[in-house]
């Protein structure tokens, strides 16, 4: 693997480390199987797109993109909660709809960025080389992102919605309203992976339509392997493993599309299976080591 194909694949494990968190929230705090992200992801890069082609500050157009998230993984909270709406096909619903209303905010599948004022060129007018401008600028959002999360899980608000996750029949005995904190979670859920693909679509130069297809595959393998690597054993941990994770899922991808033996070499169209042995991996490796441990 080369120096620049390592750097790919860390600048794209910290970008969708964003992703990442936001999935972690969903799935782990919040035990709520969402798949609104493969909708939320191109949605925060369209509206980011629109915003930058229409003349608004890069940096802003990421707060948009994150209002957007937020309002779609509301939807889906609120078809589940409000409406009796299974989570599963409540997300669904929304991640279909979301395909149209992107293509309806684009104006057509796609929008081009190129030329066009990114987060980038501050830091590239530091003196920093554009190569490495992507990887600085990820690292200071993927920082910035879990200090937040880290701190607002240990807010009281945060405190509760870590145990609607874990016991919802105990807070609710508690007198707090669940649904409320649902609504908040999985839209602070679908926030950050409108984060993640307004930086992403601001790195590559373009917003696409179909960009978010296998999100959740990859945010779900990023978090198991970071789980299995790094463990879990609290908050804080987990959602740093939950970025070291996508990292580590990132550079394990380019290794083995770099791969060659005796004429056989994996191509981007095995990326599926590739993430699949990797999850497989990630779920076997604990319990063949301990069963070694007990022999």
């Amino acid at each position: 693997m080369t120096i620049y194909a390592a750097l790919g694949a860390l600048e794209q494990g910290l970008v969708y480390g964003i992703m990442v968190i936001g999935v972690y929230l969903t799935f782990r705090i919040l035990d709520f199987p969402d798949l609104t992200v493969d909708g939320s992801l191109p949605l925060g890069a369209s509206l980011s797109a629109l915003a930058i082609t229409s003349g608004l500050n890069p940096y802003l157009s990421l707060i948009l993109a994150m209002i957007g998230g937020f309002v779609a993984g509301a939807v889906t909270a609120i078809l589940n909660t409000k409406f009796k709406i299974l989570h599963l096909l409540a997300s669904i619903l929304t991640m279909i709809a979301l395909y149209s209303i992107n293509i309806r905010i684009m104006g057509g599948p796609n929008i081009a960025l190129i030329g066009a004022a990114t987060v980038f060129d501050p830091v590239i007018a530091l003196g920093v080389p554009p190569h490495l401008a992507s990887v600085v600028v990820f690292s200071l959002f993927a920082a910035l992102v879990m200090a937040l999360v880290i701190w607002f899980l240990k807010t009281e608000f945060g405190q509760a919605v870590l145990a609607t996750g874990d016991n919802p029949q105990m807070i609710i005995s508690q007198g707090v309203n669940t649904h409320l904190i649902i609504i908040v979670g999985v839209g602070l859920s679908n926030a950050l992976v409108s984060l993640s693909g307004a930086l992403v679509a601001q790195n590559q130069g373009a917003a696409d339509v179909g960009m978010g297809i296998g999100t959740i595959i990859a945010g779900l393998a990023s978090v198991i392997v970071g789980e299995t690597l790094f463990g879990a054993s609290s908050v804080t941990r987990a959602i740093i493993a939950a970025v070291l994770g996508s990292v580590v899922y990132r550079l394990a991808i380019a290794l083995a599309l770099g791969l060659e033996f005796k004429g056989f070499a994996f191509s981007p169209s095995d990326l599926n299976l590739i993430t699949a042995l990797l999850v497989i991996g990630a779920l076997i490796a604990p319990k063949l080591k301990t069963r070694l441990t007990v022999r």
